[in-house]
């Protein structure tokens, strides 16, 4: 794996907005929590997705789905008080526990990440 992938990664892939090209090129050898997974498909089905077959589809071009573990599960909590005044969520915080777990940077839409002070390297696709 090389690059985790924050749910608003996919999401900038998914709806072809600024950023999706530098999400393509880090799908083989990503992965993603499956927390974050998780709010990729509930933003989806609000637009009115239809994502049947989209887990597998990732999957296809080389994104590895990553359980949400118990230690992530102390890591994201851990993170909170460096995090919350950024206004990070609980799902931002599995996206950077996963990162944190596995010593790989993060790819986020989110430029509020960069401000944090954690030993875990965010790069912004905007």
């Amino acid at each position: 794996m090389t690059t985790v992938l924050d749910a608003s990664a996919l999401l900038a892939f998914l709806h072809d907005e600024p950023g999706g090209d530098s999400v393509a090129r880090a799908l083989d050898g990503g992965c993603v929590s499956t927390v974050n997974w998780s709010e990729v498909v509930q933003k989806s089905l609000q637009r009115g997705v239809d994502v049947r077959g989209m887990q597998q589809e990732f999957m296809d071009v080389g994104l590895v789905f990553e359980p949400f573990t118990a230690q992530q599960a102390e890591l994201a909590a851990q993170l909170w008080e460096s995090s919350h005044r950024h206004g990070l969520s609980m799902a931002d915080r599995a996206c950077l526990a996963l990162a944190r777990d596995k010593a790989l940077p993060v790819l986020t839409a989110d430029r509020a990440w960069e401000q944090l002070d954690l030993d875990i390297e965010v790069r912004s696709l905007r």
